[in-house]
This record gives C-alpha cells, sequence and structure tokens, in this order.
C-alpha cells in the first residue's frame, strides 16, 4: 500500500512575521521557511506506519512555487520514497484549489491513505483535508491523536480529539487522515540522509499536467497585525484590584 503525504512550504514558526505596508499579505522576503509543522506530523506517522510494515511506500507531495522544493527535499531527508512538486508558479493557492491537485494526485497514483496535517500555520484554514475527502468521497478522520492500522482487514482505527474528551472512528481504506500536535514527535533527518535526498529526483507536474483549474475562490481584502497589548500595572493592594477589576474591566 502506498501513503501519500501532502506538505506545505510556510514561514518558520519562530519567525516574527511582518505585514507588508499595503495590507496585502505577509511580507516573505529574506524570511525562513520550513515545512509546516502539522505537515511533518503527518510524514512522521506514515513514515511510522511503513516501518511497521503495513505500507510499501510513502509519496510526499508539494504544490507551489519552484521553492517547494526545498520543503520536499526536507521530506525526502526525512525518509520519504518519492516527492511530486506541483509548480503553480506565483498563483494564489486557496484550499479548494489544494484539494482538487489532491485529487489528481491520488487518482494517478492510487495510495491507500491520504494523510495531511490538520491545518497550515499560515493562514491556519484547515480545510483541506475536509475538501479533498469530500472530492474523493473518501472517509475522513480529522485532528488525530493516534493512528492504528489494520492492513489485513484494511481498515484505519483514528483516536481524535473532540471538546470534552476523544472519538474513537473505524475508517475503511483508503482515507483521509489529518493530523494533530499529540499524534508523534517528528524525527530529525540526518546528515546521510540529507545528502541522499540531495540526488534524489523530484518528480515536476503543473496543474494543466493534471487537468486542474487554478482559479481564486476568494478575495483577501486586508491582513492587518494584531492590537499591541499595554503595559501591565502594578497595583500596590487588593483593594485596588478589585477596584480596577469592578470600574475599569468591569468584570465583577
Amino acid at each position: 500500500m502506498k501513503i501519500m503525504v501532502a506538505v506545505k512550504r510556510v514561514v518558520d514558526y519562530a519567525v516574527k512575521i511582518r505585514v507588508k505596508p499595503d495590507k496585502s499579505g505577509v511580507d516573505t522576503t529574506n524570511v525562513k521557511m520550513s515545512m509546516n509543522p502539522f505537515c511533518e506530523i503527518a510524514l512522521e506517522e506514515a513514515l511510522r506506519i511503513k516501518e511497521s510494515g503495513a505500507a510499501s511506500e510513502v509519496i510526499a507531495v508539494s504544490a507551489g512555487p519552484a521553492q517547494s522544493a526545498e520543503t520536499l527535499r526536507t521530506g525526502l531527508a526525512m525518509g520519504a520514497d518519492r516527492a511530486i512538486h506541483v509548480e503553480t508558479g506565483g498563483a494564489a493557492l486557496h484550499p479548494i484549489s489544494v484539494a482538487r491537485i489532491l485529487q489528481a494526485l491520488v487518482e494517478s497514483e492510487k495510495p491507500g491513505l491520504l494523510i495531511l496535517g490538520k491545518q497550515a500555520i499560515d493562514d491556519d484554514c484547515n480545510q483541506t483535508g475536509q475538501m479533498v475527502a469530500g472530492l474523493l468521497k473518501w472517509p475522513q478522520g480529522t485532528f488525530a491523536s493516534k493512528v492504528i492500522l489494520d492492513k489485513e482487514r484494511q481498515v484505519a482505527t483514528v483516536e481524535r480529539e473532540v471538546d470534552g474528551g476523544l472519538e474513537t472512528l473505524c475508517l475503511n481504506l483508503p482515507a483521509v487522515i489529518t493530523t494533530d500536535l499529540r499524534l508523534n514527535q517528528p524525527r530529525y533527518a540526518t546528515l546521510p540522509n540529507i545528502m541522499k535526498a540531495k540526488s534524489k529526483v523530484i518528480k515536476k507536474v503543473t496543474p494543466e499536467d493534471l487537468n486542474v483549474e487554478i482559479k481564486s475562490d476568494l478575495q483577501v481584502v486586508q491582513i492587518s497585525e494584531p492590537p499591541k497589548r499595554k503595559a501591565g500595572v502594578i497595583l500596590s493592594s487588593v483593594d485596588e484590584l478589585i477596584d480596577k477589576l469592578k470600574n475599569e474591566a468591569r468584570v465583577l
């Protein structure tokens, strides 16, 4: 069985982002980029499933500009067997467009399992996994915190976090799974694997090759930084605290 993993290139989680002066988006000039943390978890889970003997191949896929190949190299260094890069140039990719691209790749590669991060840390949409499951008409297990694969029965048991507890789903394969933070701890790529990944071929295709039309289904009107927090105040007594809570904050 093949496992396909979608990975996304995003601004590194440790970088303090800057909004462009015209508020049209985030300034990515000379900014460190890396693999989306939730995508790292998805790839790690696929690799663990393969190492357990339940899968034969892990394919990393990404859609985006030429620089997305660097993210796929990271995936190959972590242990993915192959990589496919859908080059979209500078076109803005919204979740439905990515879902259609993944649908076309799935129909071409025919994996038994598609794993994605539950969301990307740049737009926090949390939509692509659900959309591609709908397009493929596959069962889905979102926000997975535990995954158990039964190769003989062709079933995946997914434990997912919900408000107030855990929910366990049993999915017939093929299926779509999106990963949550508590699923695993991604491995670091070793230096030998990083060197090997440099020589691996990344297959390049375009949306046209996949018969997918990239079109903007929504328009970003404005991106603004969150308001700055006011400085804290040191109070001299409990009575002063109560007075401020009652008269200024009006929470009492």
